[in-house]
């Protein structure tokens, strides 16, 4: 399941792809880069011609490292399908150097991320970032907001066309987009659906559910991550937490009570918030942590009561609260899980005979009932096929111990290419991939966007 702060049915977003490539930033980056580039190509020139596109407002100037960010909100069709239907306005980001640079197109996949990409810094780029629609202040007021039919791939892909086209009036160079985890995805179904908007895209750890049924994947990551001994003691205190769930529900129930979360809305009750957190941890744990913390698991079965339950808090055990579940928080995610993203049903086969809720592992469970969907797989299923087959200049960057990196895009034969960063977790990145790897991505990359 994760995301609680990027716990395991939500993705991470702004984990992965973040990291400073190692030597790579461009020479002109590190020597000043012309007078700024000539003053940003003239910050106000800019702001002008950022105010004339139909539908763009500028919120806000600010310099950072000496280069004019513009903060931005964009009118867009709440339905692209029917634009006269109404409208929201989308908030989005340009930090901008020169119009002949390339440019970044940077989705977190969730609210406005504020980093400069690792990409960004590699082919010293403009960045745009966008925040998703239905996520914070980008979804649309009234009646419309509730209307979560409209919170799909498709619409927001649709969103980053209109973005792009509006911008690429702007900034002439090249075009990448990116993103981790969720952002991975989005910059993907982006490239699907609308492919002549962008030279290339690299997506880090971006998960393909492209057949939910079908969870065999994500069993086989479990089954073979780390050492035998390791997943045992896992397993094992993933188990014993339910085993003594009658002696630690008290605690998990003043926890909650002390930090002021509450679960009526979404879980239901503290006994189903406690399972879902257990359901969680040994997910989480690879998520974030390395094989290393094998080494701080503790004897499941001689752990006291505090030993165990402190342990398990600060290794994977996220609880998932009304709090952070509505439409503000991390709700629109868990929406688009449970209607086109799919999810990790797994089979938890170590805790036959200690649940208590055999079928709450989904996100539906985490979701007010007015946020609750069915699920299609057709266009997930179909941009799956498409990466496969047609995709052109797109890389994909997953981690071998990440969870999330057990189901993958599998890129065409098209200037289109894969790694893997051995032991690596959802923050996975090209700074991480062995030398000779990390020389032909970063090489591939600054061809894809004309740069030295």
């Amino acid at each position: 399941m994760r995301t609680k702060r990027i716990s395991a049915l939500v993705c991470a977003g702004f984990m992965a792809g973040t990291a400073v490539l190692a030597g790579s930033v461009s020479a002109t980056a590190q020597t000043g880069a012309p007078a700024r580039a000539a003053a940003a190509d003239r910050a106000e020139d800019i702001r002008e011609r950022l105010e004339s596109l139909p539908g763009m407002k500028v919120t806000s100037v600010k310099d950072v490292d000496g280069y004019p960010l513009y903060s931005l909100t964009y009118r867009q069709p709440v339905d692209h399908d029917a634009p006269g239907a109404g409208t929201f306005t989308q908030r989005l980001t340009l930090w901008h150097k020169a119009t002949d640079k390339p440019t970044v197109l940077y989705t977190g996949g969730y609210t406005l991320a504020s980093n400069t990409t690792a990409l960004t810094k590699l082919i010293d780029a403009n960045q745009v970032s966008v925040e998703h629609r239905y996520f914070e202040e980008s979804r649309p007021s009234g009646a419309a907001g509730d209307d979560w039919s409209k919170m799909t791939v498709e619409q927001e892909a649709a969103d980053e066309h209109r973005i792009t086209r509006a911008l690429r009036t702007i900034e002439k160079g090249k075009w990448l987009g990116t993103g981790a985890s969720k952002g991975g995805m989005t910059a993907t179904y982006h490239e699907r659906f609308y492919p002549k908007d962008l030279d290339a895209v690299v997506a880090f750890v971006a998960p393909n559910d492209a057949n939910n049924k079908d969870d065999s994947g994500y069993e086989r990551f479990f089954k073979t991550v780390g050492t035998r001994a390791c997943r045992d003691a896992l397993n094992a205190v993933q188990r014993e937490m339910l085993v003594r769930r009658d002696a630690l529900l008290p605690q998990f129930e003043a926890d909650a009570k002390a930090e002021g979360q509450t679960f009526e809305e979404t879980l239901g009750t503290a006994d189903r918030a406690y399972e879902f957190a257990v359901l969680d941890q040994v997910w989480n744990f690879w998520q974030s942590g390395t094989a290393a913390d094998c080494a701080t698991v503790p004897d499941a079965k001689k752990a006291t009561d505090e030993e165990l339950y402190g342990w398990s808090k600060k290794h994977g055990f996220s609880v998932y609260q009304d709090e952070d579940l509505g439409t503000h928080g991390t709700g629109p995610y868990y929406r688009q899980a449970a209607t086109q993203l799919g999810w990790a049903d797994l089979t938890f086969k170590h805790l036959k005979g200690v649940r208590h809720y055999p079928d709450i592992y989904q996100p539906n469970s985490v979701l007010p009932a007015a946020m609750r969907g069915t699920y299609s797989n057709k266009a997930i299923a179909g941009v799956d096929h498409w990466v496969k087959t047609k995709g052109e200049r797109m890389m994909f960057v997953y981690g071998q111990n990440d969870p999330w990196s057990a189901e993958k895009f599998t890129p065409s034969h098209r200037d289109s290419h894969r790694y893997v960063v051995p032991g690596a977790n959802h923050g996975a990145s090209i700074a991480k991939l062995p030398a000779k790897q990390q020389a032909e991505a970063v090489a591939t990359i600054k061809r894809w966007a004309d740069v030295k």
